[in-house]
């Protein structure tokens, strides 16, 4: 079931709380217009560096959590990358964010309940405990696999654990769970629960990675691409990349209003970051996409 896109609101929110995850921060912020709108897989979109500040971009986040403390917060996680999030990173309890949102179109739900594998990487796997709550609630069977190079790096595993059947863990270099990426131990995952869709959130080499291995058991596959998104509304194109539609056809698309959350079959991935010779508007495209 397709989710619709809500309508999103500017607020000015109080952090309520920051908190360190091993390698991550998290801020929770009072922001009820934006709580009440909330859908599993909707971002907002955070203006840094003050009101004078040269850092004019806003930096999206997936949401981690929603509750009704105080009219309505949200919670969003994220590490230190630049002196935008480095900024982020230093603001205390009482402080006050300019956010939008909710923004994107978020996670379809199953009409139906199912058996579902959750695969997050790095603190990608923030957004899908929303998703988590929301497939339980329709009776579905929940499955999480959480990977990163390493433990400190590993989103949620406690949290997983407690509201998962099963909980799968990888790091690259051993230090939690097992040794590896999430997509060496998924399909053992999928056959063992005889899961009927994948959703996943992470880096864009790890979702083609998923989405590989779940056209392999032919079972659909939901995800929500990390990609650049500036201004969270669809006007600065910065976050384009190439998607086949119902029609076949190639298109550029912006992750932050027809996304972030897409069909993985549909996502070119080994085209990310280019335009297919192929695309609608590129020339010569608008051919129809073979397979």
């Amino acid at each position: 079931m397709r989710e619709t896109p809500v309508t999103p609101v500017q607020v000015t929110g109080t952090v309520l709380t920051t908190r360190r995850v091993d390698a991550y921060h998290a801020l929770t912020v009072v922001a009820p217009g934006i709580a009440e709108r909330f859908r599993p897989g909707h971002f907002v979109g955070v203006a840094v560096g003050g009101a004078r500040t040269s850092m004019l971009t806003r930096r999206a986040f997936f949401v981690h959590d929603v509750k009704p403390d105080y009219g309505g917060t949200v919670e969003f996680v994220f590490s230190v990358r630049g002196s935008g999030t480095a900024w982020l990173a230093e603001r205390r309890a009482r402080d006050t964010l300019d956010l939008v949102g909710p923004l994107g179109r978020p996670f379809p739900l199953p009409r139906d309940p199912v058996t579902c594998v959750l695969v997050g990487a790095e603190h990608g796997a923030a957004t899908l405990f929303t998703v988590a709550d929301a497939l339980q609630g329709r009776g579905c069977r929940v499955d999480f696999v959480l990977g990163a190079v390493s433990a400190d790096r590993v989103f949620g595993a406690l949290r997983a654990r407690r509201m998962g059947e099963t909980t799968t863990l990888t790091t690259e270099d051993g230090s939690l769970g097992m040794r590896g990426r999430v997509t060496d131990v998924l399909p053992g995952v999928i056959a063992d629960v005889r899961a009927d869709a994948v959703y996943a959130c992470g880096p864009m080499p790890v979702l083609r990675g998923v989405t590989a291995v779940a056209v392999e058991f032919d079972i659909p596959v939901q995800v929500a691409v990390e990609e650049g998104m500036a201004c969270g509304i669809g006007v600065c194109m910065t976050c384009v990349l190439p998607v086949i539609g119902d029609d076949g056809v190639t298109r550029m698309v912006r992750s932050c209003v027809e996304g972030p959350v897409f069909r993985g079959e549909r996502v070119r991935f080994d085209d990310v970051g280019t335009i297919p010779f192929d695309a609608l508007g590129a020339p010569g495209g608008g051919t129809r996409h073979a397979g």
